[in-house]
């Protein structure tokens, strides 16, 4: 399983998500989402899951935090629904079909679920697994190492851990009855500095086992 084994879909939906992710994101969050997909992606594939939606799946992981950036933080809802509308948004100008846009929403929004059934949503599903791999080291010996490091080595954490975390204890203050005060009553802080590839993407680093 390599990097090149995943090609990131060419489409004016994509590109837009990435280039409107570079203009409001900070880096490490952009990385993250990135991350996500490539996480999201190999899941599919070692758990012989079919029919993704690739575009889809890229939009919705690439834009599934930019609720957190000040251009986009909704007072009255949640930063995963911040976000998807957002994607709601950028899709519409993509040409997309009113279904389909509200998948992407649906996605952004599961992300943040506990856990979503794969045959409910299997963008979402697959997006939950990513982000709760990439935020909380959620299920680190599925994936082989050498991919996790490659992907590391592609789009390197940073400070990931600090600023995520930070975002997530804001959006906890002010939005007490969303998710994020689920995810920082869980720990979700801890889990960020504890989570196993932080370590594994340091030059020099020894994987588990």
């Amino acid at each position: 399983m390599r990097i090149a084994d995943f090609v990131v879909p060419d489409t004016a939906a994509a590109r837009a998500a990435r280039v409107l992710a570079e203009e409001y994101q900070p880096p490490a969050i952009t990385a993250h989402g990135i991350r996500s997909w490539y996480w999201a992606e190999a899941f599919a594939v070692h758990d012989g899951i079919v029919g993704v939606d690739h575009e889809l799946l890229w939009v919705a992981a690439v834009l599934h935090d930019v609720g957190t950036v000040p251009e986009f933080d909704a007072h009255a809802i949640s930063y995963e629904h911040a976000g998807g509308h957002v994607a709601v948004a950028l899709t519409t100008g993509a040409g997309w079909d009113a279904e389909r846009r509200h998948r992407v929403l649906d996605v952004v929004v599961r992300h943040n679920w506990p856990s979503v059934d794969v045959g409910l949503d299997v963008e979402g599903h697959l997006l939950e697994r990513a982000t709760g791999l990439d935020v909380s080291g959620a299920e680190p010996d599925v994936l082989p190492e050498a991919f996790l490091r490659e992907v590391l080595t592609a789009y390197p954490r940073g400070d990931f851990a600090a600023e995520f975390g930070a975002c997530v204890v804001d959006q906890a203050a002010r939005k007490p009855t969303t998710a994020a005060r689920r995810l920082v009553d869980g720990g979700v802080v801890e889990k960020l500095a504890r989570n196993p590839l932080e370590q594994l993407g340091r030059p020099g680093s020894v994987g588990p086992g």
